[in-house]
């Protein structure tokens, strides 16, 4: 769903490239690195087969061994591009395909009102309100500074749950081979990869508007449905993330 910046370095590093298979469906929180990628000859000019990208960005290359290659964000290090666990500067995407991540949000209302959106669950059942906010330019932003930041659930390994009782606060965090943030010595990390961050605890949305139901259902309720009270809807898993090296 997204990341979000709580107490994080003054500025992103910096708005890079995508890589084209994987640009558009960065939810916000992954680990990223940059991949290279062969690079037309003539700028701004699509070339099957290549990654394309901005007019802008095509104003650099590395000459390696005759073939012209370019930089651009991934966070796939299964083996598909060139990262590996040793690749360097590991950061944080900051782009997503719902809730900030598009221009508009998503549709509430639809047919008897049955379109209804719950950022708590991260549920969105009306339809997404413009685009990724990606697919403008083709760029992801990319934090690297030491810092807090918020990864929605979403966007996190199976093991980075609130319901693993193996977690505790300050455990260290790994990523997996898509660049998912997981708890470190977990069975989904990717052989060899550093600690990236340390666990501080586990949040909702934090938004009161919403009135969750543990703020207004009643646990004697006169009408005796206590079904509404339950537990908090965690949503985002807050670290310190400590290494763009």
């Amino acid at each position: 769903m997204a990341l979000k910046l709580l107490q994080p370095g003054l500025n992103p590093l910096g708005q890079f490239d995508g890589l084209d298979s994987d640009v558009l469906t960065l939810k916000g929180g992954e680990v990223v690195s940059f991949a290279s990628v062969t690079t037309s000859g003539q700028p701004g000019v699509a070339v099957a087969g290549l990654d394309q990208a901005a007019y802008d960005v095509f104003d650099g290359y590395v000459n390696s061994s005759g073939t012209l290659k370019r930089p651009a964000v991934s966070r796939k290090f299964d083996g598909s591009t060139s990262l590996t666990a040793a690749s360097r500067p590991l950061m944080l995407s900051d782009d997503g395909i719902s809730g900030y991540g598009t221009l508009f949000g998503a549709v509430v209302g639809g047919t008897v009102g049955q379109q209804v959106n719950n950022p708590q669950l991260q549920t969105y059942t009306g339809a997404l309100l413009g685009p990724h906010t990606s697919t403008g330019s083709g760029k992801t932003t990319c934090w690297d500074k030491p810092g807090l930041y918020a990864v929605s659930l979403d966007a996190t390994d199976g093991y980075l749950q609130p319901t693993n009782t193996a977690l505790t606060v300050g455990n260290a965090l790994t990523f997996t081979s898509l660049g998912l943030l997981t708890s470190h010595g977990s069975a989904n990390a990717l052989g060899g990869a550093p600690d990236v961050a340390y666990l501080v605890e586990f949040n909702t949305n934090q938004a009161l508007v919403n009135t969750p139901n543990f703020l207004v259902a009643a646990l004697n309720s006169p009408s005796g449905n206590v079904s509404s009270v339950g537990p908090r809807a965690f949503q985002f898993a807050t670290i310190y993330f400590t290494t763009g090296a």
